[in-house]
């Protein structure tokens, strides 16, 4: 049995890979140039039933022949493709071109789920990310030593209409709100950096600021939750929310107390690890069912 992998950054790759190989799949890995970790070369230089191809995110061209040469009729998509190399300097091959040329936005699921057609006409069924990942989704409840005190809740519950509304946009999956407030809202940046914008905001530095001017005490609590949702119509094949230990480094940095995820719809790669971290940081971690 055959699966390609399209693989992004980050450790999603790496988790799916040791799950299908696991379930005796041969991984065919078709690794970005511009997002993959080198490491993936030492897997299959140490595992023979692992094949990497790499090439460029504009390939789109490239990655079909790869697929079809082996004969894989089954992938998936793992690891995060930044939505603004979409505006960088790289070039697309005249179908990936053709496509975006086709598309009233460039919203992710536009892109992604014309990519998941064209991939569909050409014999490739692109399935959800997380057909070897159920066990890493989050569980329903309070993951963590400490639960979400009163204001946090209402932060939640704040947060909540703001991350559902603009998640329904597709413009992010990821908002942050101090005192019924929103202070950021995720882009095009990912989640961990727009934490660290919002503790920017909430907790200006000396070099936040002009030369000389004092920093300012906030208006509203220091206390940040960090509010993360799927969205309303999740294809689960692609962009499923993801949380790991750099979000509650991030959130350490930023001064963030609480985090809220969608139980059921997000995964959580090193659960251990996360909650040991929050522990030590007096973070609260709640997922709910939505």
């Amino acid at each position: 049995m055959k699966l390609g992998l399209i693989a992004g950054n980050g450790r999603f790759p790496f988790l799916l890979l040791d799950a299908a190989r696991a379930q005796g799949f041969q991984v065919v890995v078709a690794a970005i140039r511009e997002e993959t970790d080198s490491e993936i070369d030492h897997r299959a230089a140490a595992d023979e039933q692992i094949t990497v191809y790499w090439l460029s995110l504009g390939e789109l061209s490239k990655l079909i022949e790869t697929f079809q040469t082996e004969g894989v009729t089954r992938a998936v998509m793992a690891g995060q493709v930044k939505h603004k190399q979409i505006f960088s300097s790289i070039r697309p091959d005249w179908r990936l071109a053709k496509l975006l040329l086709n598309l009233s936005t460039r919203s992710t699921d536009a892109l992604l789920g014309a990519v998941a057609k064209v991939l569909g006409d050409e014999g490739i069924e692109l399935m959800s990310s997380t057909t070897f990942l159920e066990p890493l989704l989050a569980q329903e409840g309070v993951l963590t030593d400490r639960s979400p005190s009163e204001d946090e809740r209402k932060n939640i519950e704040y947060g909540l209409e703001v991350a559902k509304a603009v998640a329904g946009f597709d413009i992010g999956q990821t908002v942050v709100v101090a005192a019924q407030a929103c202070v950021a809202v995720e882009a095009m940046e990912g989640t961990d950096a727009t934490i660290a914008r919002a503790g920017k905001l909430i907790h200006p530095t000396d070099e936040d600021l002009s030369v000389g001017t004092p920093v300012p005490q906030p208006t509203l609590s220091r206390r940040l939750t960090v509010v993360k949702v799927a969205k309303p119509n999740q294809d689960m094949r692609f962009d499923v929310p993801v949380i790991g230990v750099a979000t509650v480094e991030a959130m350490i940095q930023a001064g963030a107390s609480c985090l809220s995820m969608e139980a059921g719809r997000t995964l959580l790669f090193d659960r251990d690890a996360i909650v040991r971290r929050a522990n030590q940081a007096g973070i609260a971690i709640v997922a709910a069912k939505r």
